[in-house]
């Protein structure tokens, strides 16, 4: 006997990002149109063809953990995760005193890990010899540590699981999570992505491959996605992380509600390691599945929060792929990305910007895409260029393209 499927809403949201280390910050800064790339500062990068990067600033985590000994045996990215997870958690307003922890669960998703360890353990290798390679090694570098240590700090102890699917890992993470309370396998999880792989190796693995923005004399206006200027993505950093709960369980508890997530879908190109399909099929597929998913018809769509990286594949394919699924209500709909003043999160851009959905449908603003100079005449959307736009927004998708050809795309909708 078919049963209905159990709905899923946000109830609390952490962010660390370029613009802004919290909640608030963020979405004050997103709306303000502020810009988080820089001239990259966590090392010389003049030897580089790219040399800027959206980083995350001021952020001390003598003032979130208890003792440096804890930080060291902690990689960058599961730090953000943590501090993350604790925002979402005070967001949300549980007290684990009324939950069953065993109805509680950790998805987090992250498409690189602990290279920070990995490259100064090795460095500790060449230099010192084996017997100065950290017992934490393994623990700190491996994906699922983030999720790991989220359990541990909040206590939950359901379902507990790691996405790693490069830049589309956010999403499927909330997807995921969506997918185990909707069957019933939890009442609780916190979910999204984080990245914190800003190092000589990540950064310069991407400057080989020519994925990054050489607008090195004007950070600020290097993220330009859909711009016909484009040049290339800038690299950031981060994590963004919500906690979803079952509907009804929610609003007995008298939370408060930013949005539901009523779908989630998902393809694979099956074309190329580092380049979309052509023809947007695979971005095409993945949105379909997701609103039917979601049992919304297409022409409900009000905005896309679109992967929209900056780079000049992405963004024409992506355009494509949006025209092909909404035929005539392409022109109608409300595309941005956010990408533009955050730089690219990678295995975080999910997360982080499910929640800039999540307060765009609560708030009623859609955020804009800045640094919109020159139209594309291959890419020609509302972009929502430069300005945020006060409009109720009902329905809205979030696209993640991750490399390997892996889609993620979810549908949040206004309670």
């Amino acid at each position: 006997m078919c049963t209905a499927k159990r709905r899923v809403v946000v109830t609390g949201v952490g962010v660390i990002s370029p613009i802004g280390n919290s909640k608030k910050e963020f979405w004050t800064a997103l709306l303000q149109g502020k810009n988080g790339a820089d001239r990259l500062k966590a090392f010389d990068p003049s030897k580089f063809t790219t040399q800027i990067a959206a980083e995350v600033k001021d952020f001390d985590p003598l003032k979130h953990f208890p003792s440096a000994k804890e930080i060291r045996h902690m990689d960058r990215f599961v730090q953000f995760a943590l501090v993350t997870a604790k925002e979402a958690f005070a967001d949300s307003g549980l007290d684990m005193q009324k939950e069953d922890p065993n109805r509680c669960g950790v998805v987090i998703g992250s498409g690189i890990g602990g290279l920070h360890t990995f490259e100064t353990q090795h460095l500790n290798y060449l230099e010192k010899g084996p017997s100065r390679i950290s017992p934490f090694l393994i623990p700190m570098l491996i994906v699922n540590m983030a999720s790991g240590e989220v359990s541990i700090s909040l206590g939950f102890k359901g379902p507990n699981s790691c996405v790693a699917t490069a830049c589309a890992s956010g999403n499927h993470a909330i997807g995921d999570a969506l997918r185990l309370i909707q069957r019933n396998d939890a009442d609780i999880m916190i979910t999204g992505g984080a990245e914190g792989c800003i190092t000589p190796m990540g950064f310069g693995g991407f400057c080989s491959c020519k994925a990054l923005s050489r607008r090195n004399n004007d950070p600020k206006a290097a993220s330009r996605p859909f711009d016909k200027e484009r040049d290339g993505f800038v690299m950031g950093e981060g994590a963004g992380l919500l906690i979803v709960e079952e509907y009804e369980r929610a609003k007995k508890r008298g939370a408060n509600i930013y949005c539901e997530i009523s779908g989630y879908g998902m393809s694979g190109d099956a074309y190329h390691i580092t380049a979309p399909d052509p023809d947007g099929e695979g971005g095409r597929r993945c949105m379909e599945n997701a609103v039917i998913d979601a049992g919304v018809n297409p022409n409900e769509v009000d905005y896309i929060n679109a992967h929209g990286t900056s780079t000049p594949m992405n963004d024409k394919v992506e355009t494509l792929a949006i025209k092909r699924l909404f035929k005539d209500h392409a022109k109608k709909l409300m595309v941005s990305s956010t990408k533009s003043m955050t730089g690219h999160l990678l295995g975080a851009a999910g997360g982080v910007e499910a929640i800039a959905c999540a307060m765009g449908i609560k708030e009623g603003v859609v955020p804009q895409t800045t640094n919109y100079q020159y139209p594309d005449p291959e890419c020609d959307l509302d972009y929502v260029p430069n300005t945020p736009r006060k409009k109720q927004i009902k329905v809205a998708l979030s696209n993640s393209l991750g490399f390997g050809g892996h889609n993620a795309t979810i549908v949040l909708r206004k309670i």
